[in-house]
């Protein structure tokens, strides 16, 4: 079974620069990890590959500095890895972005299965897997708790809002899956200096069949955010001493100032 699990290099900081023009995350200058919902994704690529065989290609879209959410999956066990670079495609809503993964995933050729995660941290959404899903005329299913059984088809449980429910989806396809599904392995010292030189496929628009400029990046995405920004952070603190009967009657003269606690002492 020759599988491609979509992963995603996001922010790993609150603190990531917004470009102020155009509103999207300097993902240059951030530091970075992979999407934590793609590691289940990944996880169940594996498991998927230990049971029935084939291969697991990890297929990424972002600046050059993506290459080290691929290395990681190398050391984790994936096979191949592939990532999509070209300031063209930078900027890229989902509709964009869902494009130019279904066109990436066409430019790598045969596959018996895509996994996602549910969704990004950095987005949330959870609308690029049904997207590329439609885009490749593919069946997809979204919520997935458990693969029961694999084969020419796919047997699956499936998290409704209100029920759980049992599925069957024809190869190939696409699955989102949920967090619970499986807990993901550590990477190993031991792959990732057997994956040292292992050679990362990269792609530009010109390789990819639709090759139209405005489909792609801020020109191809007809949603535009408005206004991106950090949390805020709050990490102020003041420091007080003095006996136990004194800090008792400051903490909750401060609770009651706060309306916390009613009354004072």
């Amino acid at each position: 079974m020759d599988i491609i699990v979509c992963i995603k290099q996001v922010p790993g900081t609150n603190k990531a620069e917004v470009d102020p023009v155009t509103g999207v995350i300097k993902r240059d200058s951030a530091d970075s990890k992979m999407n934590p919902y793609d590691l289940f994704a990944l996880e169940t690529a594996l498991k998927l590959r230990e049971q029935k065989g084939g291969t697991v290609t990890v297929l990424s879209m972002g600046p050059p500095q993506a290459q080290d959410i691929i290395r990681e999956a190398y050391s984790m066990g994936a096979d191949k890895g592939v990532l999509l670079t070209d300031r063209r495609v930078a900027g890229s809503d989902v509709l964009a972005t869902s494009l130019a993964i279904s066109e990436s995933i066409k430019a790598i050729g045969h596959f018996d299965l895509i996994l996602c995660g549910k969704q990004t941290t950095d987005g949330d959404t959870a609308q690029v897997g049904p997207e590329v899903a439609e885009m490749l005329g593919i069946p997809s299913a979204a919520g997935i708790l458990e693969i029961l059984e694999a084969g020419e088809s796919i047997t699956a449980r499936m998290d409704m809002p209100t029920t759980i429910e049992m599925i069957k989806v024809e190869l190939p396809c696409l699955l989102s899956v949920e967090k619970d599904i499986h807990v993901p392995r550590l990477p190993s010292y031991l792959k990732k200096k057997a994956s040292a030189n292992r050679e990362i496929k990269m792609l530009s628009l010109d390789d990819l069949s639709d090759r139209d400029e405005s489909k792609y990046g801020l020109n191809g995405s007809p949603t535009q955010v408005k206004r991106i920004f950090p949390p805020p952070v709050n990490d102020s603190r003041e420091m007080w001493t003095g006996s136990g009967e004194e800090l008792a009657d400051k903490i909750y003269n401060e609770l009651s100032e706060l309306k916390f606690v009613g009354g004072g002492l």
